[in-house]
């Protein structure tokens, strides 16, 4: 007999992904780089054995689909100056060269993934505006650190 799926208990899961994942996490992109990595490409399936083992797979999947929803919308709706932020702190906190996370991004575009299945187009679209132009102010701003005049 299937487990009822309970509000309560996807708050609850929610909750545990907050404080046991995502609060471990120092950057919005990192957080939602996090959280989309939890989805199937192929079919857009959430997975976390943790959270299902302590809840459902069910319960976990609608609770990391609503967190990485709610992760993109607070980033892809952000002033432009504040994803410029959250890219540059983003880029920091991974172990390689800011150069070539940025030359990455910039050619292969991995940012992509991060839009949630539901998105609608125009604030998905906005998203990836912004990304292009945070790496190109982000680019800029490591260019001048690198080789200052």
């Amino acid at each position: 007999m299937p487990l009822r799926l309970t509000r309560m208990d996807v708050e609850a899961a929610r909750e545990d992904l907050k404080n046991r994942t995502l609060s471990h996490i120092g950057s919005r992109f990192g957080r939602l780089l996090c959280l989309a990595s939890t989805r199937d490409y192929s079919t857009g399936t959430y997975c976390h054995d943790g959270l299902a083992f302590r809840f459902s797979e069910e319960v976990a999947a609608r609770a990391l689909a609503e967190a990485h929803r709610e992760e993109f919308m607070g980033l892809a709706l952000r002033p432009l100056e504040d994803f410029v932020g959250e890219l540059e702190l983003y880029i920091h906190s991974v172990p390689a060269k800011p150069e070539e996370i940025i030359r990455v991004w910039q050619k292969l575009e991995p940012y992509r993934v991060a839009i949630p299945i539901d998105s609608d187009r125009i604030t998905a679209a906005l998203f990836l505006a912004n990304v292009k132009i945070a790496l190109a102010i982000v680019a800029m701003a490591e260019s001048r650190r690198n080789y200052p005049h």
